[in-house]
């Protein structure tokens, strides 16, 4: 709990509001600084002297860095961070990265100052051209649709209870980000001095609850079915829903896929884990369990049996945010996920005997299932000799040389289906909002939360290109963030190749030496970026020379304690 005395009283709404954030244990303020910051530095510098318990400042030379970042850092700790950026512009930068957590259900405290509304002599009045420049009617509406809640600071005394109201709002599931507007005048406006700060005033909301005759009808589905299915697609940092998936998949033997997860649910270990395609099991499913997913399966590629019973679960079942979503649902419970599981495994205790199942053999017949899996994968992830290496065989050694508490963020990158995850929580990929340059800042935002953990960027190398890697590299440099980067580099935007080729494949596109718009040469020489931050960094052309080079790399995060990047040369097929 962080104490303040009873007859605290801040100096300015600028004060309020970053010993709020603090008590609200947000403990960093990524921010990229411009002219409306100023009421905000005179606090930090002010600080200096008087010590109050306030946000540590994180600089971010990129908005888009600042986002990720504290997005990354709610991913490895559950805790919700602050971003601070400069006006129309900055908070321009900082959409994609909104755009990206409101996806992923990420809280996130966004603010961005407001350039001043008067022209005369009120402190913190217009003083500089841009002032005029950057003045806007309704500068929200840039990520109105994609946050929870947003407001503009009108009075220095709303500081506090605004941001109680944000911070609540933020973390009440579904979970997402909030935005608070600030004005210079205000921002820097005195706090009345007769008024203390006072305790916080607002509570998060709590959870979702399974309602109980929803639960009934799913019970008795579940012991009727005799090929069950379960699609997740994220977990949560805290790891409940990885125990309670766990648990409740264990005692039921029922299969889980992890189609395109954002963050893995379950050990690819786990005898249930059937890896991270539903073709091959969700045709022949006659009960699936859509767990939070927004996309569980992709209809032009497969969809479920018309007979199936669908049953979605979620804090928001339906996605409600998302215009169309046309994946059908035969039983929709609204309920945090891991208490939905939780709720279905005790109703069900006692009543092993009444499945249609024998669920011993169930069990027995897919943990051998999942076992052939991942034989499978390790023989395809093989390296042909002379052959270029392939982005499965570079996925398949990274995970081979990593230690099992890794955490790897992937965008566009390594392919999880030739990995190893020794719990849930240790693969993140980006949102399916897709805004890319998210994977290394995401990696050093999770390496800034837990120092001792190996954090890995696994990214493409236009992915690398997007995440502005100078301004990355230079963060970790900075903060002496031991970050390790893999970049997958194959000289093309291989998303845009593969989509191309999938809609046309018998095109001319196909028949192209180059497919246009995609081709990335001539290629930068990616160490040389990492260099210039002083961070150690190798090009791995042959096959043969990985695993040591990764052993290195992993060698300087681990024991001395810097950056690290990998350029390693791969296939784009």
């Amino acid at each position: 709990m962080v104490l303040l005395p009873d007859d605290f009283v801040p100096e300015t709404a600028a004060e309020a509001i970053l010993v709020r954030l603090k008590q609200h244990h947000i403990d960093y303020l990524f921010a990229n600084a411009g002219t409306d910051f100023a009421p905000v530095i005179e606090i930090y510098s002010k600080n200096q002297k008087t010590d109050l318990p306030i946000p540590t400042p994180v600089i971010a030379p990129h908005e888009n860095a600042a986002v990720a970042m504290a997005h990354g850092y709610y991913l490895a700790t559950g805790k919700p961070q602050a971003v601070m950026v400069h006006v129309n512009v900055g908070l321009a930068n900082a959409l994609m990265g909104t755009i990206n957590a409101a996806s992923d259900n990420i809280p996130i405290f966004l603010m961005a100052g407001r350039t001043p509304a008067t022209e005369g002599a009120r402190h913190g009045a217009r003083s500089l051209p841009i002032h005029w420049g950057q003045d806007m009617r309704d500068q929200s509406a840039i990520v109105r649709e994609f946050v929870k809640w947003e407001y503009e600071l009108k009075l220095p005394e709303q500081a506090a209870d605004l941001v109680d109201r944000g911070y609540a709002i933020a973390m009440s599931e579904p979970r997402g980000p909030v935005y608070l507007g600030l004005p210079r005048e205000a921002l820097g406006g005195e706090w009345p001095q007769d008024v203390p700060i006072g305790p916080t005033r607002h509570a998060v909301a709590s959870p979702p609850a399974p309602d109980p005759e929803t639960v009934a009808v799913i019970v008795e589905k579940l012991k009727s079915a005799k090929k069950p299915l379960l699609i997740a697609q994220r977990g949560d940092p805290e790891g409940r829903l990885s125990d309670a998936v766990d648990s409740f998949c264990d005692a039921f033997a029922i299969p889980v896929c992890e189609f395109w997860p954002s963050a893995n649910v379950l050990s690819t270990d786990h005898a249930m884990h059937m890896g991270f395609d539903p073709a091959v099991m969700l045709e022949d499913a006659d009960l699936v369990i859509v767990l939070d997913a927004l996309v569980p399966w992709l209809d032009t590629w497969v969809k479920p049996n018309p007979a199936a019973t669908v049953i979605q679960i979620g804090a928001d079942p339906l996605f409600s945010r998302v215009p169309v979503r046309g994946f059908r649902s035969t039983v929709n419970l609204t309920a945090n996920p891991a208490a939905a599981l939780i709720s279905l495994e005790n109703a069900l205790l006692g009543q092993k005997d009444t499945f249609v199942n024998d669920l011993k053999k169930c069990h027995a017949s897919m943990a051998k299932r999942s076992k052939a899996r991942r034989k499978t994968s390790v023989e395809e992830a093989v390296l042909e000799e002379g052959s270029v290496m392939t982005a499965a065989f570079v996925s398949k050694t990274l995970s081979d040389c990593l230690p099992d508490d890794a955490r790897v963020f992937s965008e566009l990158g390594c392919e999880p289906q030739f990995m190893r995850f020794s719990d849930g929580n240790r693969y993140h990929s980006h949102a399916l909002a897709g805004g890319l340059g998210w994977g290394m800042p995401a990696a050093l935002g999770a390496s800034l939360a837990i120092r001792d953990q190996v954090a890995v960027a696994c990214v493409g190398d236009g992915s690398y290109m997007f995440a502005n890697p100078v301004a990355c590299h230079q963060i970790a440099e900075a903060h002496d963030l031991p970050l390790l980067t893999v970049v997958f580099n194959n000289g093309v935007w291989n998303a845009v190749r593969k989509s191309t080729l999938m809609m046309y494949p018998e095109g001319d596109a196909s028949r192209a030496n180059t497919i246009p718009l995609s081709s990335l040469a001539p290629v930068p020489d990616f160490t040389m970026i990492a260099a210039a931050s002083r961070g150690w960094s190798r090009r791995v052309e042959d096959g043969s020379d990985l695993s040591g080079a990764i052993m290195d790399a992993i060698d300087v995060v681990t024991r001395e304690k810097r950056q690290a990047l990998l350029e390693v040369i791969v296939s784009p097929n």
